[in-house]
């Protein structure tokens, strides 16, 4: 499967998505014009990686800040994992600075929705 790489931008996140170095991260500030369309290509590429995933698939969120709009397509991102988790061993790592009280709470929300191992980290 092709691996699909988003570079940053100053409004959006780095998404790295490359099963063949079994690297699955969003990382940094997620604050796109249009994050429903921002976001679809990664739904659909997770869609597609779902039918035959790596036998382990961790996937991180190292996520600095993200809008409103961008929580309600970060949480599709991880509901998708949901379908991956049927045949993958899935991991989820929510990596938040230990002063983020904010990113450390949406983890927590989001560890809630979900039905996969999730695991929140805290960075000094």
């Amino acid at each position: 499967m092709e691996k699909l790489i988003i570079e940053e931008t100053e409004d959006t996140p780095e998404i790295i998505l490359d099963p063949e170095q079994n690297i699955f991260k969003i990382s940094k500030i997620s604050v796109p014009e249009n994050a429903l369309d921002f976001y679809k290509p990664v739904l659909e590429w997770i869609k597609a990686y779902a039918e035959n995933p790596n036998v382990q698939t961790v996937f991180d969120f190292d996520l600095e800040y993200v809008n409103t709009a961008s929580s309600k397509q970060v949480i599709q991102v991880i509901l998708s994992l949901q379908k991956v988790a049927e045949k993958s061993d899935v991991k989820v790592r929510w990596y938040y600075e230990s002063i983020d009280e904010d990113m450390k709470a949406l983890g927590n929300r989001y560890k809630k929705l979900v039905n996969v191992p999730f695991e929140l980290v805290e960075i000094e």
